[in-house]
């Protein structure tokens, strides 16, 4: 079976993982999984630039909301 370049960078993200949270992660991809059985995740790459640039700008300010939030 040949895999995305999304599921390859997924995968080594999951492997990259400590045992315990490598199993949490799984437990709970499974547990979604039965909530749509037979729903598969489409690896397209239709974004749009526009839908990028949304994308990357509402990240960066919810991390930048984060970092306040955060005590020094």
């Amino acid at each position: 079976m040949q895999i995305s370049l999304r599921e390859e960078i997924l995968l080594e993200a999951f492997r990259r993982l400590p045992p315990d949270a490598a199993n949490e992660l799984s437990a709970l991809a499974q547990r979604l999984a039965t909530l749509t059985p037979g729903t598969r995740i489409d690896w397209s790459d239709s974004w749009s630039d526009a839908d990028l640039r949304e994308y990357t700008a509402a990240s960066l300010r919810r991390f930048e909301d984060e970092e306040q939030e955060e005590p020094r």
